[in-house]
């Protein structure tokens, strides 16, 4: 090469040398970036809001009160006079490696604008509405009750134009009071079964595909023999014929749950987001609801006593919640339902139902203590923060 001609090209090999630091000092800049905002973003799909530990907060106090027009009788603890509810509803849920906000009813209302939350299930997640109602009122105290589409209770908030409803279906499939027949042909209604159709929904929740931009569906509370006993069992039908040989309860259970899942995922658009709440866990000390089982507590449980209260190998009278969580985990494997695991937490708190502060005087007598549903304002609020939070996260990655 000539010096001349080395002379014209050494300003561009000094160009060149720049451009080429500068691209790859750029793309590896870049990279470095994406890597650690995919490490990020990581770690937070990972946060956990169902582990951790309550802790006191004396500054705590509840959203709503006794005035609050979408509580149920029984579980408004407050009118109720229900000892130490300041005390109660003073605890706060800290998940383990995770923050969990406190749900702002105007924001989320606001985010929810013209949308509508549904709940399917049993008189739990009737439960888990009536708090979600109360403290959502705070941001539109204009909201009016609703009942429509076979909705057994909600409210519809109209400053935000949403919808929040429960659908009341026990077992989610659709069962009926089949009579004994007589020898003469006549009904004798004093003993018979109850026909469940494991493959049909009951008629409460059947036709709401469509309305609901987010589900919370529960079972599992009425699986048992205080409701079904032995003289009045159920029976299991697919395709209009009875099961042959006849179901035990805990596999009806399983057949009910594939089939209803099913359902949800056939009839349900993907943009639903749905949810499946596992056990709220009961608290009776010293036997069952109907051996003067009792919740006396003050103060909630430590975690060294949960698994002498729930693991379902020591037979307590409290291990139905792991027992069934594990059939419903195992039955939503696969699906786009996700898992709004709520048990863990409740199991600490057996200082927070009603127990004997029911509203009526009688209440006990008949019904025993109630160890089973949860006071309001009470841990309920704790599962609409957390609802709320999840809510917030699958509207913003969908």
């Amino acid at each position: 090469m000539s010096p001349k001609l080395a002379s014209n090209l050494l300003p561009w090999l000094i160009v060149l040398t720049f451009a080429t630091f500068y691209f790859f000092s750029t793309f590896l800049s870049r990279h470095t970036f994406s890597s650690s905002t995919t490490s990020q973003s990581l770690a937070i799909s990972k946060c956990n809001l169902f582990t951790g530990h309550w802790v006191s907060d004396p500054d705590r106090t509840p959203l709503y009160d006794q005035t609050c027009p979408f509580h149920r009788n029984a579980w408004n603890c407050l009118r109720n006079e229900r000892q130490n509810m300041s005390f109660i509803n003073s605890w706060k849920w800290v998940p383990r490696n995770c923050h969990l906000n406190r749900i702002d009813p105007f924001w989320f209302l606001g985010r929810m604008r013209n949308r509508n939350i549904g709940f399917v299930g049993d008189s739990l997640n009737e439960n888990f509405l009536a708090s979600f109602l109360c403290i959502l009122r705070v941001a539109d105290e204009g909201a009016k009750k609703w009942k429509k589409k076979g909705a057994w209770r909600g409210a519809y908030f109209p400053n935000f134009n949403v919808t929040v409803a429960y659908h009341r279906a026990v077992l989610l499939s659709r069962y009926q009071w089949q009579p004994k027949q007589t020898k003469g042909g006549m009904q004798d209604g004093s003993e018979g079964f109850y026909r469940v159709d494991v493959d049909v929904p009951a008629d409460d929740w059947a036709k709401i595909a469509g309305f609901y931009d987010v589900l919370v569906f529960n079972t599992g509370h009425w699986w048992n023999n205080d409701k079904f006993p032995e003289e009045k069992p159920l029976v299991f039908y697919q395709a209009g014929q009875a099961i042959v040989p006849p179901l035990g309860m805990l596999d009806g259970l399983k057949v009910v749950l594939a089939n209803m899942i099913t359902y949800i995922q056939k009839e349900f658009p993907r943009n639903t987001l749905k949810f499946w709440r596992l056990q709220s866990p009961r608290h009776f000390y010293g036997g069952d609801w109907n051996q003067n089982g009792s919740c006396l507590f003050n103060r909630p449980l430590e975690e060294n006593e949960l698994d002498s209260w729930f693991e379902p190998r020591n037979n307590g009278v409290n291990r139905e919640a792991r027992l069934f969580n594990y059939v419903i985990e195992e039955a939503l494997q696969g699906t786009d339902i996700h898992l709004l695991d709520l048990t863990h937490l409740s199991e600490f708190r057996a200082d927070a139902h009603p127990a004997i502060w029911l509203g009526r005087k009688d209440a006990v007598a008949v019904w025993g203590q109630d160890c089973m549903h949860w006071c309001l304002p009470g841990v309920p609020d704790t599962w609409v923060d957390i609802l709320s939070q999840l809510i917030h996260d699958g509207l913003e990655k969908s």
